[in-house]
């Protein structure tokens, strides 16, 4: 536990020391998450406090700037809307109509740059789960036109519930999710496809989080202002399971059944008989300079060659009231306590010796909305991607204690799960599979933003998976995950605690200090494992890291 910490907005004084203070990953995150912060929203009064505060860190520690142009920062504009409360939307059967009340039936917003959002009478078009995979032999829209639509998603990927018995089990990696059972894939496509709006049906262990978290910010959204990409859904969001279910039961359909029928490969979208979807919102639109803080370690000899880690520094803001009056949702594991962990990888690699690589430390925005910081970066690189050594992600670190394991995210990725073996070996420690892969988590943090790109990555992420804990073992574990999970997720008790065990977290943040250092002398450049979807796309660099 921490104790006698101070709320100091001033750096400390920096000491040579070449471990992970425990000390100082209390006090950055005491700050980080303090109400004066008021949840470190992008574009939101807690925003400049935030910047300023990193940058002294980073300053401190004797580090140089690694933004654009010789700054400390990258400029990531970003739109922000937020739909009326007074807004209504409804759906249609036949004759009758049933209301959808936002932040209870649905959750739903806008990523587009509109004053008003309007939508008369739109065919339902159900999709199934909405994967098109040519690799897989696997198509569920078929022919149908989804311009001026509304797409209906189930959540996952089609052989999530599937039995052992049934074609599909293992078509979409059983347990593990694919990037098609994403949310974000499914609105992707649904743009590339024309769809009007798209909805995903909500289910708990299918998406990998309760209700509360999928609607914990209605009517809200971040996004880009610069993209290349198709223009989204002018609607998007989350439809209840319960409301879908009404909706299909008075279309003469069982939503239950149609979810089994949706995991055969004869599956093809259908229109809903007789349903359409009518919206009508206000939108407040707000156009915001969000920035990214970058800081570079740089190297001797291959100073091209950059070593990334990396976190993120958004929260969720404030919002509505808990049950004592508390709006601000401070975000201190959700990622506080990462970026902690950035700046001092940061001030225990300056206070060692120099390394041949380079290393950024990058603190995204806009996470939380979309992965959108490291998205605009991974678009407008600073540094090459193909001379970009690897980017190793911390997102939430567990507070319980000591664990006998480290839990690896997406395993099968690349050979930088091999560098973790290796490492924690070195704490006698071992590696186990993250025991949620359903959840997607691979695809739910900042590296995957770079992987998208080529970059082999690694992520440190305490909800993967129950630790093994030395105090408690695996229920220990598993239990800290379902407290923090169950009640302070994104939620306004996500709060800094003098009584938080940061020893299991120093553990894993020095693991990513002797991955860094080893790599840092090193030649060697992590390679994609056969059969990984990012294999491909860094491949087409190889030549140029000859």
């Amino acid at each position: 536990m921490i104790e006698d910490n101070k709320l100091d907005h001033s750096a400390e004084t920096q000491v040579a020391s070449t471990t992970v203070d425990g000390q100082r990953l209390s006090n950055i995150v005491q700050v980080l998450a303090s109400d004066e912060f008021e949840g470190r929203a992008p574009g939101g009064p807690g925003e400049a406090k935030t910047l300023a505060y990193l940058v002294e860190q980073f300053k401190s520690i004797g580090l140089e700037p690694g933004g654009v142009d010789g700054s400390w920062t990258q400029s990531v504009p970003l739109i922000h809307t937020q739909l009326a409360q007074n807004g209504k939307l409804s759906v249609a059967i036949g004759d009758t109509s049933q209301s959808w009340q936002q932040g209870f039936d649905v959750a739903v917003s806008t990523a587009r740059a509109v004053e008003t959002v309007e939508i008369d009478s739109a065919p339902l078009v159900f999709v199934g789960f909405g994967a098109s995979a040519p690799e897989r032999d696997w198509d569920d829209f078929a022919d149908i036109d989804l311009t001026g639509k509304v797409a209906v998603f189930l959540v996952n990927d089609p052989d999530f519930s599937a039995t052992a018995d049934e074609p599909v089990a293992g078509r979409f990696g059983n347990k593990r999710m694919t990037y098609y059972g994403r949310w974000t894939y499914k609105y992707e496509e649904a743009a590339r496809r024309g769809a009007l709006a798209a909805l995903v049906i909500h289910e708990p262990k299918a998406a990998g989080y309760g209700w509360n978290v999928a609607a914990s910010s209605p009517g809200e959204k971040f996004a880009l202002a610069q993209t290349s990409d198709p223009l989204p859904p002018l609607l998007q969001g989350w439809l209840q399971y319960d409301a879908a279910a009404v909706m299909f039961a008075a279309a003469g359909l069982d939503l239950a059944e149609q979810r089994k029928l949706a995991r055969r490969d004869d599956f093809s979208a259908f229109e809903l008989p007789q349903v359409s979807l009518s919206a009508s919102f206000k939108v407040a639109l707000e156009k915001i300079d969000s920035q990214n803080v970058l800081a570079r370690l740089p190297g001797t000899t291959q100073a091209d060659e950059t070593l990334m880690v990396s976190s993120h520094w958004d929260a969720y803001g404030q919002g509505e009231p808990d049950a004592q009056g508390r709006i601000v949702r401070p975000g201190a594991n959700d990622d506080a306590l990462g970026t902690a962990g950035v700046i001092e990888l940061a001030r225990v690699l300056k206070a060692g010796r120099p390394m041949a690589r380079s290393v950024v430390f990058a603190v995204w925005t806009a996470e939380e909305s979309g992965l959108l910081g490291s998205a605009a970066y991974a678009t407008q690189p600073i540094y090459p991607m193909h001379s970009t050594v690897a980017n190793l992600t911390l997102d939430i670190l567990q507070t319980a204690g000591p664990a006998r394991d480290v839990i690896l995210v997406g395993e099968g990725q690349s050979d930088l799960e091999d560098d973790l073996s290796r490492a924690a070996a070195l704490q006698s420690r071992v590696v186990t599979p993250e025991n949620l892969p359903e959840n997607g988590l691979f695809f739910r943090a900042d590296h995957f933003s770079l992987a998208r790109q080529g970059v082999p990555v690694l992520l440190i992420m305490g909800i993967a998976g129950g630790a093994d804990l030395v105090e408690g073992g695996r229920v220990a574990g598993d239990q800290w995950i379902a407290d923090y999970t169950g009640n302070c997720y994104h939620q306004t008790c996500d709060a800094w605690s003098a009584d938080w065990d940061l020893r299991g977290a120093i553990d894993d943040i020095e693991l990513f200090h002797t991955i860094l250092r080893e790599l840092g002398d090193s030649t060697r450049w992590p390679q994609w494992k056969t059969g990984s979807e990012f294999r491909a796309i860094r491949s087409k660099t190889d030549k140029l890291r000859e």
